[in-house]
């Protein structure tokens, strides 16, 4: 998508073109849209409300006040006094109890995300949009090239992120920031700049301000965007949705898969179905991908391959009325009813594992 780089602002067919990668939505899609009040946030619910409107749907947005400066509460009664003007219903959750005096940022953004997270699972939402958009992403990949990050590092911020609440979508990331502002401007809506955006106390301020550029973005940003929808592809015909909320993977067709797409969608699997913020460690990941297509060890089938990752279970069973042997994947501990959503939310950006989020309207 050159043209995103084009100044002028992004009207209704571009957002359609950039939500387009994460299909499908349920019927009368219900987004759940994170807002702030700045020009990013600002912008996405407005692109976003105008997209669920014409699909017979409705957006939520979603505002965090983390009480960190006395203006906070004010400043998010009026964004959400602004949505309200716009049609946009809004929900004002509060960070509370004690703040931390070292890493502030980092808590405060655990803080939000915990809080959204559980707003989408009050609500049922089962997608929520988040207005990272390309300027961010350059800073991101900046930030961990100086940290020595590996490839998955420098590949920046993923677009499409599964949790098990709701899936998080950043359907802004080719945007530069120019054309969100010039979205509200046409529009004529203002908006509120966060002080703590250029608080040079913290990183990404200090990195705005030496207008550091990482270099390769689009690249990185394809090839991240790509490995995604190859392990959605694949993981489509492996994978089947079991009544109990766990996950049967086909053990014969999981080992034909080239051994990197076979770790990233172990990964995947464990990531969504076991609740975790981040991947697996990488030494944890090649000794479970080496047990799901290895040889069984002498002695041993069944029970005896069974093993854990990252607060999942891996059984090996032989399948109902077959002699086929498949891995049954389920959270720790008995912890059901957390993912409803595997495996069509999962690999939504494939339409054929889609069949149960479509809803018809109540």
């Amino acid at each position: 998508m050159s043209e995103l780089a084009e100044p002028g602002p992004v009207d209704g067919a571009t957002f359609a073109c950039l939500m387009a990668p994460f299909e499908p939505f349920e019927t009368c899609p219900e987004l759940g849209v994170a807002v702030s009040g700045g020009r990013d946030s600002l912008s996405l619910a407005l692109l976003a409300h105008e997209w669920a409107s014409t699909r017979g749907g409705r957006i939520v947005a979603l505002i965090v006040d983390h009480g960190l400066r006395p203006e906070a509460a004010g400043e998010a009664l009026a964004t959400a006094r602004l949505l309200e003007s716009l049609g946009i219903e809004s929900l004002i959750r509060r960070w509370t109890g004690a703040k931390p005096s070292a890493g502030l940022q980092e808590a405060a953004r655990g803080a939000r995300y915990r809080l959204l997270r559980e707003v989408c699972h009050e609500r049922g939402i089962l997608h929520l949009l988040v207005a990272h958009h390309a300027d961010d992403q350059a800073e991101t990949i900046a930030m961990r090239a100086a940290r020595a990050s590996g490839p998955d590092g420098l590949a920046g911020m993923a677009a499409l992120v599964e949790w098990p609440e709701v899936r998080l979508l950043r359907p802004l990331l080719p945007v530069p920031r120019v054309r969100l502002t010039a979205t509200l401007g046409s529009r004529g809506i203002a908006w509120i700049d966060d002080p703590s955006n250029s608080d040079l106390r913290f990183e990404r301020a200090r990195l705005r301000r030496a207008r550091t550029v990482a270099v390769g973005l689009p690249v990185a940003d394809g090839v991240r965007s790509g490995h995604e929808l190859q392990t959605a592809r694949a993981g489509v015909p492996l994978l089947q949705a079991r009544e109990d909320g766990s996950i049967a993977i086909d053990r014969s067709a999981i080992e034909r898969l080239p051994l990197d797409l076979r770790r990233r969608l172990a990964s995947r699997v464990v990531q969504a179905l076991g609740g975790g913020d981040h991947p697996p460690r990488r030494e944890r990941l090649e000794r479970a991908v080496a047990r799901l297509s290895g040889t069984p060890e002498r002695g041993k089938s069944g029970r005896g391959q069974d093993f854990t990752l990252s607060g999942c279970q891996f059984c090996l069973r032989q399948a109902a009325g077959s002699r086929q042997l498949e891995w049954i994947v389920r959270p720790e501990n008995g912890r059901r009813g957390r993912q409803p959503l595997i495996p069509a939310a999962f690999f939504a950006c494939y339409p054929a594992a889609a069949t149960h989020l479509d809803r018809s309207p109540t």
